[in-house]
């Protein structure tokens, strides 16, 4: 008959071996997930306008209207977005929509956005480089796309350009 201090010896090698079996079927359980996950390359957003939609000396709030043109063979369903804009390396404005929307196969799709600045603070730190309009003025928009995609569910964005005043 073995004594007590051999059974508890081979119950914790044991217990140890299940730990390590269950930590390696949970990791290639996970890596087959990964493997599963399609490829999907990131969304290309532009800015197609912005109007003013009201405004006080204190905020100002913009109707921004977004083209989303997706790369890929497969829909791009669309749950929600967020974003915000710099203007000239300083930050302009944020927003988000929440509105569902689906953007085909190799298409593209239009949508309403509502940005919101602080126009007195956000000019007051770009009107300097405002005042050369020979110069382009750069811009950023970032954010994340919310999907309803199963692997996939934030695409990020990070979009650059410049426009000029004349």
């Amino acid at each position: 008959m073995a004594d007590g201090g051999e059974i508890t010896e081979d119950l914790r090698v044991n217990h140890r071996w299940l730990r390590h079996l269950a930590f390696g079927l949970a990791a290639s359980g996970l890596a087959s997930c990964a493997a599963l996950a399609p490829h999907f390359e990131r969304p290309q957003l532009t800015v197609v306008s912005i109007e003013i939609k009201d405004a006080t000396l204190a905020e100002q709030r913009f109707r921004v209207r977004l083209r989303v043109q997706n790369p890929n063979a497969r829909a791009l369903p669309v749950t929600g977005i967020s974003y915000a804009i710099q203007l000239a390396g300083e930050d302009f404005g944020e927003g988000m929509a929440g509105d569902a929307f689906t953007v085909p196969p190799f298409g593209e799709a239009e949508f309403d956005l509502l940005m919101t600045t602080n126009l007195a603070s956000s000019l007051w730190k770009v009107l300097p480089r405002l005042k050369d309009s020979s110069q382009p003025i750069e811009y950023r928009v970032v954010g994340k796309v919310s999907t309803d995609l199963l692997f996939l569910r934030t695409l990020p964005f990070d979009q650059r350009g410049s426009f000029s005043l004349h």
